[in-house]
């Protein structure tokens, strides 16, 4: 059983090395590709001001972090909800960078770059010199991201986790053998019904002569009692 994490975070600003914090993180499972519908999310008060550039792309604010937790409160709980899963990101370098961070202030063992999936660097090598923001992913594969007006962690996940599935063959991935048969359209199933009504309800036999007089001449090489003459329904001499 395949357990992967999807995973956004939004920051302070964006160079953790000069002081930046993680003020947010959102998380979506997957089992073998598919979203499970749990998640993890929280707010999360960085102790220091928010950037006004940093507000402008996702509008959380310093008074409304003021009285959210702080990470070294919620380390223990977002490093269980990750542990032992294979994490997806979208430019994972910064995140990972974030978090671990935060991990080493609180003790706690960092992520290894390498083991994660960089949806970023997927995309770029599915689509070279396109663009292959979230946004642009999103209509590239149809996918709806009408309500991201603003970066959220949670939302951003959510998103991305169907920009992954795309990324990795779309639903198709693994025959989705999850699906059932009912899934098919109304137009197709109508089409389907529409289709046998149409047919002739005997169907015009292809034989020729040639063929018929040959075939009748090996049912009366097998007897009066053959047992195709019943479901042939042929008539010969021997019959009548």
């Amino acid at each position: 059983m395949l357990r992967e994490i999807v995973l956004d975070t939004e920051t302070t600003g964006t160079n953790h090395a000069n002081g930046d914090r993680v003020i947010e993180i959102g998380c979506v499972e997957l089992l073998n590709h598919i979203p499970t519908g749990k998640s993890y999310h929280v707010y999360i008060n960085p102790e220091c001001p928010v950037s006004p550039g940093a507000f402008a792309v996702h509008g959380l604010s310093d008074e409304f972090l003021a009285d959210k937790p702080v990470f070294a409160a919620v380390a223990d709980e977002f490093a269980e909800f990750v542990r032992d899963a294979r994490l997806v990101i979208h430019n994972a370098a910064f995140d990972i960078g974030f978090l671990n961070a935060e991990f080493a202030r609180t003790g706690h063992r960092p992520f290894n770059l390498p083991d994660v999936v960089d949806t970023l660097s997927m995309a770029r090598r599915k689509h070279p010199g396109a663009a292959n923001n979230l946004d642009a992913l999103c209509s590239r594969y149809g996918i709806d991201n009408s309500k991201r007006t603003k970066h959220g962690a949670l939302l951003d996940a959510e998103i991305l986790a169907e920009v992954y599935i795309e990324l990795i063959g779309g639903r198709q991935v693994g025959f989705d053998l999850a699906m059932k048969p009912a899934a098919r359209s109304r137009a197709t199933v109508q089409g389907e019904i529409a289709a046998r009504e149409a047919r002739p309800r005997t169907l015009i036999s292809r034989l020729t002569d040639a063929e018929r007089a040959a075939h009748e001449a090996f049912i009366k090489s097998l007897g009066e009692n053959a047992l195709w003459r019943e479901y042939l329904g042929e008539t010969t001499p021997e019959a009548s």
